[in-house]
């Protein structure tokens, strides 16, 4: 065997372990790709379609808590009211909060249904982050608030009681 066939030779076997070495390299960079890109988007898709949830929460009781008070007969009604309303509205998007306690109403005066008046209503919500774990706390915020307000007038041609 001469010199020069056996160099051809060489550089055949070298050449087919050279385009053997790359064979299925590309499905692990597919992958490694894949879970690079796809699992933070898919953590982004369910934060923010939970922020929205409470988003449609607190903007739907805020706006039928301060409804709902200025249509009661008295003041103390409208916020037994006000606070039902607001549990029914966590409730339909899935929040398990307690309503008297993300309710806030306040009055421009006193008493709170004197016609003319106006009746604020502040729903606050706060927003647990999934998968997040409590020991790092101190470094990411582990839940995000959500609130709303909205003021409601007492009709200015109501009886004052």
């Amino acid at each position: 065997m001469s010199a020069r066939s056996w160099l051809r030779r060489a550089r055949r076997a070298a050449a087919r372990r050279c385009a053997g070495d790359d064979a299925g390299s590309a499905l692990v960079e597919f992958l490694g790709v894949s879970l690079v890109l796809l699992v933070p988007t898919v953590y982004l898709v369910l934060v923010l379609g939970r922020v929205q949830a409470a988003t449609f929460a607190v903007e739907g009781a805020a706006r039928e808590a301060a409804r709902v008070s200025v249509a009661a007969d008295d003041a103390e009604q409208g916020a037994a009211r006000a606070v039902a309303a607001v549990g029914v509205a966590l409730r339909d998007q899935g929040f398990d909060d307690d309503p008297a306690g993300a309710l806030v109403l306040r009055c421009s005066a006193d008493p709170c249904l004197t016609p003319g008046a106006e009746v604020a209503a502040t729903v606050e919500v706060r927003v647990p982050l999934p998968f997040v774990p409590s020991f790092v706390g101190d470094v990411v915020p582990l839940e995000v608030p959500v609130s709303a307000e909205r003021v409601a007038p007492v009709d200015a041609y109501r009886a004052a009681r």
